[in-house]
C-alpha cells in the first residue's frame, strides 16, 4: 500500500524540477559571487526556499494528483449509492469520526486488480481515502475494515504534514547539492558553453540526488507504518488489523507462486538490501509488533 507516497514522491520531483528550470530560465536566486565562485550562504537559504516550497506545492496537489493519475471515482454519500458503496463510505466515516476527525474524507474507488488502499490530502480536513476494485474483492469485510481503519489512522496522524516537512529538508540538500555539483562540472568545459553545461547538469543532478533522497522518505514511511497499524488496531479492533495485514500477505505469497519468474527479475539478493527502496515494512514484522 504505497501509493500515498509514490505520488507524493513523484509531485515533488516533477514540482522541483519545474521550479528549478523557471528560475534558471529567469536568472532569479543568483548565487555566484563576483569571481564566478558559489556564495554558500546564499546557495543555501535559496535551496531552503525552493526546497519547501517545492514540498508545499506537492502537499497542496497530492490530493487533486492522486484522484487524476489513479482515476478516483469519488463516491458522493448523497448520491445513490451501490451496496458496496454505500458500505465503504460508512466505514470511512465511522471510523474517522473514532479517530477524532471534524472533516471526513473523500471516499473513493479506483478500477484496479491490484489489492491496494491509500490516504492522501494536505490536511487533515482536505484528505482522501481511496480502495483499489481489487481490494474490495480479494478481501473480507473484516479486514477491509482493518485497511480502512489504518488509512485513516494515517490521516489522524498527519502524516502527509510530517512527510512534507521531512520533504522539505531533503529537497533543501538535493537543490543544495546538485548545484555545487553542477558548478564544478561547468568548471571542466569552455566558458562559452558552460551555462548550458551547468544548466543541464543541474536538472540532472536533482534528479539524481532526488532518488537518493527518497530514501530517506522510504525510511521515515516504514516507520510510520508501524504507527499506522497500532492506529488501525486502535480504530477497528486489533483482530481486524491483523486480519488485514494477514490477508496482505496470503496475496502477496499468492502472487509470488503465481508469477514467481516475472517477480523473481526484481528481486535485490537479500531482504535487507531491497527493504531500502520499501515503503513499507515486511508484513511478518508488521504483525509480530501488532501483537506485542
Amino acid at each position: 500500500m504505497g501509493k500515498r507516497i509514490f505520488l507524493f514522491l513523484l509531485t515533488n520531483v516533477l514540482v522541483l524540477v519545474t521550479i528549478s528550470i523557471v528560475l534558471s530560465l529567469t536568472g532569479a536566486g543568483n548565487y555566484f559571487n563576483a569571481r564566478g565562485g558559489i556564495d554558500l550562504i546564499s546557495l543555501l537559504i535559496f535551496s531552503a526556499i525552493v526546497g519547501f516550497t517545492g514540498a508545499l506545492i506537492s502537499l497542496a496537489m497530492s490530493r487533486w494528483m492522486a484522484k487524476t493519475m489513479m482515476k478516483v471515482k469519488v463516491l458522493d454519500p448523497q448520491a445513490s449509492l451501490s451496496p458496496l458503496e454505500r458500505n465503504i463510505v460508512e466505514k470511512v466515516y465511522r471510523l474517522s469520526s473514532a479517530a477524532g476527525l471534524t472533516h471526513m474524507p473523500e471516499v473513493g474507488i479506483y478500477n484496479s486488480p491490484e489489492v491496494n488502499a491509500f490516504a492522501t490530502g494536505p490536511s487533515k480536513k482536505r484528505s482522501l481515502v481511496a480502495v483499489s476494485t481489487g481490494l474490495l474483492h480479494e478481501m473480507d469485510d473484516a479486514a477491509i475494515e482493518g485497511v480502512i481503519a489504518h488509512e485513516v489512522a494515517h490521516i489522524a496522524n498527519g502524516d502527509m504534514v510530517t512527510m512534507t516537512l521531512l520533504q522539505g529538508v531533503v529537497n533543501t540538500f538535493v537543490v543544495f547539492l546538485a548545484r555545487i555539483a553542477a558548478w564544478a562540472v561547468s568548471r571542466f568545459v569552455k566558458e562559452d558553453v558552460a551555462p548550458i553545461v551547468h544548466f543541464i547538469a543541474v536538472i540532472v543532478f536533482q534528479i539524481a540526488f532526488s532518488i537518493l533522497g527518497s530514501l530517506v522518505v522510504f525510511a521515515y514511511s516504514r516507520h510510520r507504518e508501524f504507527h499506522a497499524d497500532r492506529g488501525g488496531a486502535d480504530l477497528a479492533g486489533k483482530d481486524k488489523m491483523t486480519h488485514a495485514l494477514q490477508c496482505l500477505k496470503a496475496y502477496s505469497n499468492r502472487m509470488k507462486d503465481e508469477e514467481q519468474t516475472a517477480i523473481s527479475t526484481l528481486k535485490i539478493n537479500g531482504k535487507r538490501k531491497s527493504m531500502l527502496f520499501s515503503t513499507h515494512p515486511d508484513l511478518d514484522e508488521r504483525i509480530n509488533r501488532l501483537n506485542r
